[in-house]
């Protein structure tokens, strides 16, 4: 059966990745290999700023250089965006003012293009079933969408059952969206890592960030 995967990025890095250095240097086909052997990786991701880190463009950079080597995988890239807004303090004074005004970095598109890409490719029928990694619940509709109208859609759950919000975007919705809901086993992780150094096809070695190693 034709399985394409759907990552999302930036999901899948706050949800697993963030508190896991030694992982991030992560192999996505390989991952999606342990999970659902798929035959089309779409990785949607957006080039970050070094406004907090000034070192992390480069070592993200240097990620998405090994992730070129990997035939399966296509990178889709978003945007962040940076204005300003007006937040509450969290303890304002007597009499002072309630709110600060602050400078607010999002990143844009990388859900909207995993939606488009997942109902595009059922439309020309480029899969038989589907693989979703994210809990985001802004990914609810489409992938019960494609669930319903193209073939399985499977999702993993780069938080799994800790995850425990609530409100309008709490992850377990996505339980609900496609044919089966997993959470993701975190050892999967450090087993389908890049190996370091990597040789690009232009005969350069790159290595795993020293910050992940």
């Amino acid at each position: 059966m034709r399985l394409r995967v759907y990552v999302d990025g930036f999901n899948l890095y706050y949800g697993a990745l963030k508190a896991r250095p030694a992982a991030r240097w992560l192999d996505l086909a390989a991952l999606s290999h342990l999970l659902r052997p798929g035959d089309t990786i779409r990785y949607f991701t957006a080039r970050v700023k070094g406004d907090r880190d000034a070192t992390a463009p480069g070592r993200q950079k240097l990620y998405l250089a090994a992730l070129g080597t990997l035939p399966l995988v296509t990178v889709h890239f978003g945007q962040f965006r940076t204005h300003p807004v007006a937040m509450p303090l969290a303890k304002p004074g007597p009499g002072k003012r309630r709110t600060a005004r602050v400078l607010k970095t999002e990143e844009k598109g990388s859900d909207v293009n995993l939606a488009t890409y997942l109902l595009l490719d059922g439309l020309d029928g480029l899969y038989e079933s589907a693989m979703v990694i994210s809990d985001d619940s802004d990914l609810e509709t489409p992938v019960g969408e494609a669930n319903r109208r193209f073939g399985p859609v499977h999702v993993i759950s780069p938080r799994g059952p800790t995850s425990t919000p609530t409100g309008p975007k709490a992850p377990y919705r996505m339980s609900h969206a496609g044919s089966s809901w997993t959470p993701l086993d975190p050892a999967l992780l450090l087993a389908a890592q890049l190996p370091s150094p990597l040789r690009l096809p232009s005969g350069r070695s790159i290595h795993t960030p020293p910050a992940w190693a």
